[in-house]
């Protein structure tokens, strides 16, 4: 599969918030996830599938209600691509926000190996 034809289907299953799918499918066992900077709920910095797919866990405990979610077209090179995703989100105890951020990806043998996440 190329660069390109996994930034779509990444980029569809995120359109649709299927993102434990998305993993399972094209993440490598020892990605990378970088956040902006760390929060009280997550790290900077979490590393393997199995510690990225229970941090997306968590993540969805936190949501109270999505209000919207947009993707964009990713923007391709030769082994890394990115998109800018909004969410509208209500997250429990912590009220309603919009949350836009830039999503980049780096490819290694057709798996992800590290996704990073810029507001």
């Amino acid at each position: 599969m190329t660069t390109k034809e996994i930034a779509t289907k990444l980029a569809n299953y995120c359109r649709e918030g299927q993102w434990e799918p998305a993993q399972k499918e094209f993440y490598a066992e020892d990605v990378i996830s970088i956040e902006p900077y760390a929060t009280d709920d997550f790290e900077k910095e979490t590393r393997g599938l199995k510690n990225i797919l229970a941090k997306g866990e968590k993540f969805q405990n936190m949501v109270e209600e999505m209000h919207s979610l947009e993707v964009g077209e990713p923007i391709v090179a030769e082994n890394s691509f990115a998109f800018v995703m909004t969410m509208d989100v209500t997250m429990k105890g912590k009220g309603r926000m919009k949350m836009p951020e830039l999503c980049v990806y780096t490819l290694r043998d057709g798996k992800v190996i590290s996704e990073q996440f810029f507001m």
